[in-house]
């Protein structure tokens, strides 16, 4: 068994795609009509025979619920891996993406904390350095 597909619930498709193409740098893989929202994928350039990032719809309401909580409590929706969190940090900030923390060393991995300005909050994260 693998992982094939993973979502983030997102609260506008076209919305998420940009930002999760354009400055996460993600590519677009798979863009089909499903009578309203679509079957949205992105896949990482690194492995773009990957695992696929889907940018499902929260329209159902414990969805809504569900994200706003982790929101609120400040905990993140996902987290996806990079080479170096404080270079990658630099450059989304850079790109005028807000992070609710900033670069932190938490044991074997530094990591940091992002709003995906879809309703998430995304951590990036990678093996500490030294």
């Amino acid at each position: 068994m693998m992982i094939v597909v993973t979502s983030v619930l997102v609260d506008d498709q076209d919305k998420a795609l940009r930002f999760y193409s354009e400055v996460l740098g993600f590519l677009p893989k798979t863009d089909i009509p499903m009578g309203g929202p679509r079957w949205l994928t992105l896949v990482s350039p690194a492995a773009p025979e990957g695992v696929e990032l889907l940018l499902e719809p929260d329209s159902h309401p414990a969805a809504k619920k569900f994200k706003k909580a982790l929101f609120q409590d400040g905990i993140p929706y996902t987290s996806f891996g990079v080479a170096d969190v404080r270079a990658e940090h630099a450059r989304l900030a850079a790109l005028g993406v807000r992070f609710v923390q900033e670069p932190a060393e938490m044991g074997p991995v530094t990591t940091a904390v992002f709003d995906d300005t879809c309703g998430n909050l995304i951590q990036i994260a990678a093996k500490a350095q030294g």
